[in-house]
């Protein structure tokens, strides 16, 4: 897989009716923070990245490891730490970025449970010792131009897979054009396998997320529905939607729902 060198973008800031905006030199949303609510997730399409809670029993996401790959405004990083208390890694190539966030977007410093490292996440998630260390892995890489995902082989998929534990779950934005998806659809169904990928209906602004799990069996409905209930009461997260949205990423012929 080629190294990823990307021109850096500079990070720039913009509010409009209570709400902080992450940009990279364009008018392009790179994340977002309500000012009053530091710690709720306001983007539509970060709430639905979230989704993987419903794949993972909610008595163990306490002691899960989270990673995400691209800090955008850092806001799952900051839901993953502060809210569910999750030990915490996020890995951001723009230095720029990670300053902004720790000066305008409450991202806290690094403690015993949060560790926030410049870098390229090709790199990162390709080290050998890093495999089989993670419960959940959060993908959201767009630089300025946002135009498609800016690590999108199968190769790179594969080794999101294998960062993976047993059990494990990946969430993943895709936004652009329909034949865009569908590459990207295909390239992480290959690596993880068709029958453990699931999409989310798209947002009005055109993300659709893809849940990829390693070796996960879905439960039933009614433990589904259980779930949802406690992500919502716990968390306050739109898990009931989520649970309507979510379909498996199959054939036309055998589409069905989650459970």
């Amino acid at each position: 897989m080629k190294h990823h060198d990307p021109k850096l973008a500079p990070a720039t800031i913009s509010e409009c009716d209570g709400v902080r905006y992450l940009h990279l030199g364009t008018e392009w949303v790179q994340g977002a923070m309500r000012l009053r609510r530091p710690h709720a997730i306001e983007l539509e399409y970060v709430r639905r990245m979230m989704a993987w809670l419903l794949w993972r029993p909610p008595a163990a996401v306490g002691d899960g490891h989270a990673v995400q790959l691209g800090l955008g405004a850092g806001t799952i990083t900051r839901f993953c730490h502060r809210v569910l208390g999750m030990r915490t890694t996020a890995v951001e190539i723009n230095p720029g970025v990670i300053a902004a966030c720790r000066t305008y977007f409450r991202l806290p410093a690094d403690d015993d449970r949060l560790h926030v490292i410049r870098g390229d996440a090709a790199r990162w998630i390709r080290e050998p010792h890093r495999r089989g260390t993670v419960d959940v892995l959060c993908v959201d890489l767009y630089d300025h131009e946002a135009a498609a995902p800016l690590l999108d082989d199968e190769a790179f998929y594969a080794d999101c897979r294998g960062v993976l534990m047993a059990g494990g779950v990946m969430s993943v934005n895709l936004f652009g054009r329909k034949a865009s998806f569908e590459r990207s659809a295909a390239r992480i169904a290959a690596a993880f396998g068709r029958e453990q990928v699931w999409r989310l209906e798209p947002t009005t602004e055109g993300n659709t997320v893809l849940i990829a799990g390693c070796g996960i069996e879905v439960p039933g409905r009614e433990e589904l529905e259980r779930r949802a209930d406690t992500i919502e009461s716990r968390w306050g997260l739109p898990a009931r939607k989520w649970l309507r949205w979510v379909r498996p990423l199959a054939p036309p012929s055998t589409l069905r729902e989650l459970a």
